[in-house]
C-alpha cells in the first residue's frame, strides 16, 4: 500500500519542482536570522521519533532557545524505521515552508530516509520562503538537494535531539541568531592539552578561500550520479561520519575521488570520525588501517590543504557551519574562518 501511494504521489509531482529555479544557477539566497519568541516547525524526515518523552524534550529545547515549537503533522508516526510515508514527511516539509508563521525548520533527528523525498520536494517553494533550516547525519541529502535546486544557504548543525554542549549551543545560536559573519571557528578549548580531547592535525598544509559545501560522507557518496549530488569544484569541501569502519570509509573517499569530487577544490576538512575504527566482533578484516592512515592514504596526496579532526557532524561539541558562504581554511592553525552571515536582518 504504501508503494502504491509513493507512485500515486511521484506521478502527481510537477516536473518543474525536481528542477533548479530559471536563473537561479549562482544567486544565493540567506534566511532571516531568528529572533527571540519566533515560531520553528519539527519535523522528522529520516527516521521516526515516537518516544512521547523525546518528543517533550524536543518541544521543551526549543523553549528554552528561546523559540516556540510547532510540531510537523506527521512527528510521532512510525512506519518502520521511518518518520512517516515518503507523502507526509514532504507535506510537513512543504507545510513549514510555507507557513508565514514558522521562521525556521528543524529536523528532530537524523536516522536514515531524508533521500527517499528528494525527488517529492517543491524546491520553488522553498526558494520563495527562505527559512533557516538545520540538521546533520542523514539531513545531509537534503541539504544538498536544497543547496544545488533552491541556492538557500541552510545550517549544518545539531539536530534537536543532539545532546547540545554548551560550545554546540553557543555555536548554533550566532550562526542563526546573529548577522554578523561567525569568524574564526575552532576546537573547544583542552583542558588538558598533552591529551586533548578532540586532536586534529594539517593533512596537507597551507590557507585556501571559497564557497563551504559538504556533509556526511554515507550521504554524499550515495547521493553521486544523482540530480543532487555535491558540487564541489572551487570550494572548501567538509565530510564527516560515524561508526563506519575504516575500509568503509577508504570506499566512500575512494569513491569521491573516482568521481572527480576532490579536483578542483580549495581545501579540505575531514572532521573527527566518532566511532570509526573496527568492529570488536567480526571485524571487516583482520589487517586494518586506521582512519587516520585512510585519510593519509587519499586525502594526503591532494594538492590542496587538508585538515582533520575539526568537530562537526557527530561530536559532543559540534560547529553549525552555513552552506554555501565563503570561508577560509588555515590548516597549520586548525581553524576555519566563516567570512560572511548564513543569515540576513
Amino acid at each position: 500500500m504504501v508503494r502504491l501511494d509513493r507512485r500515486r504521489f511521484l506521478a502527481a509531482a510537477p516536473a518543474a519542482a525536481m528542477q533548479p529555479p530559471a536563473g537561479t544557477t549562482d544567486a544565493l539566497i540567506k534566511p532571516r536570522a531568528l529572533r527571540p519568541g519566533d515560531t520553528v516547525g519539527l519535523i522528522t524526515p529520516s527516521t521516526y521519533v515516537s518516544d512521547p518523552d523525546r518528543l517533550w524534550l524536543a518541544q521543551r529545547t526549543i523553549e528554552e532557545l528561546g523559540l516556540r515549537c510547532r510540531m510537523g503533522r506527521s512527528v510521532g508516526r512510525r512506519e518502520g524505521y521511518l518518520g512517516g510515508t515518503i507523502r507526509e514527511r514532504v507535506e510537513d516539509l512543504h507545510a513549514m515552508f510555507a507557513d508565514p508563521d514558522v521562521k525556521g525548520v528543524f529536523c528532530v533527528r537524523g536516522g536514515y530516509g531524508a533521500a527517499m523525498l528528494l525527488d517529492s520536494i517543491d524546491y520553488a517553494l522553498i526558494r520563495r520562503n527562505p527559512k533557516v533550516f538545520a540538521g546533520y547525519s542523514d539531513i545531509t541529502a537534503l541539504h544538498l538537494a536544497i543547496h544545488r535546486m533552491s541556492r538557500l544557504v541552510t545550517f549544518h548543525g545539531p539536530v534537536v535531539l543532539s545532546g547540545l554542549s554548551d560550545f554546540t549551543i553557543e555555536h548554533f545560536r550566532r550562526a542563526v541568531f546573529e548577522t554578523k559573519p561567525l569568524g574564526r571557528l575552532a576546537n573547544p578549548p583542552e583542558p588538558r592539552p598533552i591529551r586533548p580531547r578532540h586532536p586534529w592535525r594539517a593533512v596537507r598544509p597551507g590557507r585556501a578561500r571559497g564557497p563551504l559545501i559538504g556533509g556526511n560522507l554515507t550521504l554524499i557518496s550515495t547521493t553521486l550520479g544523482t540530480p543532487y549530488e555535491i558540487q564541489t569544484e572551487g570550494c572548501i569541501l567538509f565530510l564527516e561520519d560515524v561508526g563506519e569502519e575504516p575500509y568503509s570509509i577508504d570506499r566512500m573517499l575512494t569513491h569521491l575521488r573516482l568521481a572527480g569530487k576532490f579536483r578542483g577544490i580549495r581545501g579540505l576538512i575531514f572532521g573527527e570520525c566518532a566511532a570509526c575504527r573496527p568492529r570488536e566482533f567480526q571485524p571487516g578484516f583482520e589487517s586494518t588501517f586506521s582512519v587516520g592512515e585512510v585519510v593519509q592514504n587519499i586525502l594526503g596526496s591532494l594538492d590542496v590543504p587538508v585538515l582533520t579532526g575539526l568537530v562537526i557532524g557527530h561530536t559532543d561539541d559540534q560547529l553549525t557551519l552555513p552552506l554555501g558562504v565563503m570561508a577560509e581554511l588555515d590548516a597549520d592553525a586548525g581553524t576555519l574562518t566563516i567570512m560572511e552571515s548564513g543569515v540576513v536582518e
